[in-house]
């Protein structure tokens, strides 16, 4: 099954690695488009659905820093030698910290109170809040969040090299990352609209902005990696360490504000059963 849906992916968008990245930067966008459309048709999902659904994106994020990222680039693309693949980990969760520093914190923008480790007026962030509207603070730090998604994916189809053999586990990738984005798509929009945004409206400018971010990064993932192989490992580090932080200091909180941690917990385990499915069946 494996082999014969990486041909059809090669029949279908060719062999370069980039063009391939491109592909599917467009999949994991659409997808982040159809979850935030969601809300056309679910107009008023609950929390707890909510927070089940972030939860089971949590999981297959989490899944797939490993499966598709850590480990290959630690046995594959660095010869068992993990410091390279670790450095990479360490330097994406460092930039995502510092990031958030100058970026309001999503979680602000969800829950509408702030963290205590926000970026303050005056310190880090050197524009008020106050001057700039909702949504494009809104758009700044979901933005922010999305990067290291479409960079995996762009990874991953650089590490494959077009190899038909080696196209399984960026296909997974691409797969359960456009998967987690359903739920993730669909959580902006229902905060948007308690914000007081139109939910047409946002639910057409979400999907644009996941584009505008992870179209291009995927593409960049690619284009890196295949020009500057030694980079590989770094990168594959790098996207995997950006994702964990997202998941610890951002999704898992929030999803564990409302008193339906339970819920959340069992959606990331069921995230983590099909990223690990996802990847052994695509990849074998």
């Amino acid at each position: 099954m494996a082999i014969e849906l990486s041909e059809a992916f090669v029949r279908l968008v060719g062999p370069s690695p980039v063009i391939q990245a491109l592909a599917g930067g467009l999949v994991i966008a659409f997808m982040n488009l159809v979850g935030a459309s969601l809300v056309l048709v679910w107009r008023n999902p609950s929390e707890r659905a909510l927070d089940g659904m972030l939860g089971f994106a949590a999981g297959v994020m989490l899944a797939a820093a490993f499966t598709s990222l850590i480990i290959p680039g630690i046995e594959q693309y660095s010869g068992g030698n993990p410091i390279p693949t670790l450095i990479g980990v360490g330097l994406g969760a460092l930039f995502l910290d510092r990031a958030d520093r100058l970026v309001p914190h999503a979680h602000y923008l969800l829950t509408g109170r702030p963290r205590g480790d926000a970026a303050k007026q005056g310190q880090t962030h050197p524009i008020s809040e106050d001057r700039l509207s909702g949504l494009v603070l809104f758009i700044l730090a979901i933005t922010l969040h999305n990067m290291p998604e479409g960079l995996a994916v762009g990874v991953g189809f650089g590490a494959a090299g077009g190899a038909v053999d080696q196209l399984g586990g960026a296909l997974s990738l691409m797969f359960a990352i456009g998967l987690q984005n359903i739920p993730e798509g669909l959580a902006v929009s229902v905060a948007a609209i308690n914000a007081g945004l139109d939910r047409r409206l946002y639910a057409a400018i979400a999907g644009v902005r996941a584009g505008a971010v992870e179209i291009p990064l995927a593409v960049l993932g690619a284009l890196a990696v295949s020009t500057v192989e030694p980079l590989l490992p770094y990168a594959m580090g790098f996207a995997a360490g950006a994702m964990l932080f997202v998941i610890s200091d951002e999704i898992i909180p929030e999803t564990h504000r409302s008193g339906y941690e339970r819920v959340a917990t069992l959606g990331l385990l069921a995230g983590v059963i099909i990223m690990i499915y996802l990847d052994i069946a695509l990849a074998g």
